[in-house]
C-alpha cells in the first residue's frame, strides 16, 4: 500500500534528487521486412517502425505530464539489422541505416538501436556486410546507434570480429572527425550482448523477443547519493541496506511508468532495467555515490570495492520491485557521462587500467572513454578483447564504447553535449599489441561455460 510518506519522498526524490525514468524504449520485430531489393526492405522498416512507434512519444510525454515523473528519453531498437537485410543482393547497408534514422525522426524519438551484428562464433556473410557499412552509416546518420556481439561466454572470444571492430571504430572516427568522433559515441563492441536492454548505444531487440515490446530503463544515482547521506560512519551493512531500499523505490517507479505505457501502446511489458545510468549533471553521479562510502576520489584504492556492493545492493532491491527484472541492471561507469568520473579522471586518480577492474563488478564495461586520436586500431581492438575476456569469464555483459579522438592529445577535452556530456582524453599504453591482434582465430570458451 502507498502512504501519503512515500508519495511525499517520490516527489522529492524528483524534484530534489535527479531521479527520472531514462528512457521507455520500444523494441519492434523486423524480420518480416526482409526483402531482396535493399532498397524495398529500407521501405518495409521504414513503415513498419513508424506504424507500431507512431504514438510512443505522445504516451511517453502523457504519463510524464499525468504522473509527474519525468521521461528523460523515447527510444526504439529493432532487430539486428545484419539478420534482417541478409536476403537483400548488395554489400553496402547503408539504404537500410537511412531508414532507420529517417523513422526515429518521424517518430520524434532521441535514438533508435539495431545496426548490429551478432558474430561471437563467426561471420555470415551480412554480418561482414554490415560491420563494413558501420563508419558510413554512422557518419550519415543522426539518431542510429550500432552494436556488435563479438564473444559470449558459450562460444568464447570471435578474434577475427575483434580486430575488426578495432578497425571500425578507427574508422568511424575518422569519418566524423568534424563532430569530435561522434560516431563511435553511437558504437559500442560486447560480450554477452543481452536481448532486452533498453539502454543506447547498445540496444536491440533480441530474436528472442515478442513482436513488439516496452522495456523501461529507471536510473536515479542522485538519488542513492542523498540516502547514503544519512549513513556517514555506518557499517557496510547499513550501506547496502540503505541502497537496497532506494532501489526498490525507484524501480517501483519505473514498474508503474513500464505497466501504463504498455497498457496505452497495447504492447506487451518487457522488462524494467535497474541500472543507475548517470548524467553530467552535478548531484546525478555514481562517482559521488562511491566517494559518500568514503573514498577520497573515485578511483583511488577501495574504489572496485564500493561499485561491488553498490551493484549488488542495487540489485538485490529492485528485483522485488518487479517480476520481469532485466536488461543490464546495476550501475553505469560513463567517464563522459558521470560528473564524478570526469573530475576523476581530470586529477588523475581515473585511469583505463582502473576502469578495466572497476568493469568486473558493475553492469556493462569501459563507456564514453575519449583516448588520442592516433590510437593505433590494434590497441582499441586490444581493449576490446581484454573486456571481452573479464565478460565471458565471468559470465556477464561487458562493453566498450571508445572514442579516439581524431587531433586530440592526452589532456585535451571534447564535447559532445546533453547526455553525452564530455570527456578528457584518458592515456593509453604505449607498448604495441600488433601481433597479439594479428593472431586471429578464436579464443575459447571457458570452462565455466559447460553447464549442461
Amino acid at each position: 500500500m502507498i502512504n501519503r510518506s512515500d508519495i511525499l519522498s517520490t516527489i522529492d526524490m524528483i524534484d530534489n534528487q535527479h531521479l527520472d525514468i531514462r528512457t521507455v524504449t520500444m523494441g519492434i520485430s523486423l524480420m518480416d521486412c526482409a526483402d531482396t531489393d535493399i532498397h524495398r526492405c529500407a521501405d518495409k522498416i521504414y513503415e513498419k517502425i513508424t506504424k507500431k512507434a507512431e504514438h510512443l512519444v505522445q504516451t511517453g510525454c502523457a504519463i510524464e505530464k499525468e504522473f509527474g515523473i519525468p521521461i528523460v528519453n523515447k527510444r526504439i531498437s529493432v532487430t539486428p539489422i545484419a539478420l534482417v537485410a541478409a536476403a537483400c543482393n548488395t554489400a553496402d547497408y547503408t539504404p537500410v541505416a537511412l531508414a532507420l534514422d529517417r523513422a526515429a525522426k518521424t517518430c520524434g524519438v532521441n535514438f533508435i538501436g539495431g545496426f548490429s551484428a551478432l558474430v561471437q562464433k563467426g561471420f555470415t556473410e551480412s554480418d561482414h556486410h554490415l560491420i563494413q557499412s558501420i563508419p558510413e552509416a554512422l557518419a550519415a546518420t543522426d539518431f542510429l546507434c550500432s552494436s556488435v556481439n563479438v564473444a559470449s561466454t558459450r562460444a568464447g572470444i570471435n578474434m577475427d570480429a575483434v580486430r575488426l571492430m578495432g578497425e571500425t571504430v578507427k574508422k568511424t572516427a575518422e569519418l566524423t572527425k568534424e563532430s569530435g568522433g561522434m560516431g563511435c559515441a553511437k558504437l559500442v563492441v560486447f560480450a554477452n550482448a543481452v536481448e532486452d536492454n533498453p539502454f543506447m548505444a547498445g540496444a536491440f531487440h533480441g530474436v528472442g523477443e515478442p513482436e513488439c515490446v516496452i522495456n523501461v530503463g529507471v536510473s536515479g544515482p542522485g538519488v542513492v547519493y542523498h540516502a547514503l547521506q544519512s549513513c556517514k560512519g555506518k557499517p557496510f551493512d547499513t550501506v547496502a541496506e540503505t541502497i537496497k531500499k532506494t532501489a526498490f523505490k525507484i524501480t517501483r517507479m519505473g514498474q508503474l511508468v513500464a505497466q501504463e505505457a504498455s497498457k496505452r501502446l497495447q504492447v506487451p511489458f518487457g522488462i524494467v532495467d535497474l541500472s543507475l545510468a548517470p548524467t553530467p549533471a552535478v548531484g546525478d553521479s555514481v562517482a559521488r555515490i562511491l566517494e559518500e562510502m568514503g573514498l577520497e576520489v573515485c578511483g583511488t584504492h577501495g574504489t572496485t570495492a564500493a561499485l561491488a556492493l553498490l551493484n549488488d545492493a542495487v540489485k538485490k532491491g529492485g528485483v522485488m520491485a518487479s517480476n520481469h527484472v532485466g536488461g543490464l541492471s546495476g550501475a553505469f561507469i560513463p567517464v563522459s557521462e558521470d560528473e564524478g568520473m570526469i573530475a576523476a579522471a581530470k586529477s588523475g586518480a581515473l585511469h583505463l587500467d582502473k576502469l578495466e577492474a572497476m568493469t568486473c563488478v558493475c553492469s556493462v564495461g569501459l563507456d564514453m572513454i575519449a583516448i588520442p586520436g592516433d590510437t593505433p586500431a590494434s590497441t582499441i581492438s586490444a581493449i576490446i578483447a581484454d573486456e571481452a575476456a573479464i565478460g565471458v569469464t565471468n559470465n556477464k555483459t561487458t562493453a566498450v564504447r571508445v572514442i579516439p579522438a581524431p587531433g586530440k592529445k592526452i589532456g585535451d577535452e571534447i564535447e559532445f553535449g546533453g547526455l553525452l556530456g564530455s570527456a578528457p582524453v584518458m592515456p593509453v599504453h604505449p607498448f604495441s599489441s600488433e601481433t597479439f591482434i594479428a593472431r586471429g582465430g578464436r579464443i575459447p570458451a571457458p570452462l565455466n561455460s559447460l553447464k549442461n
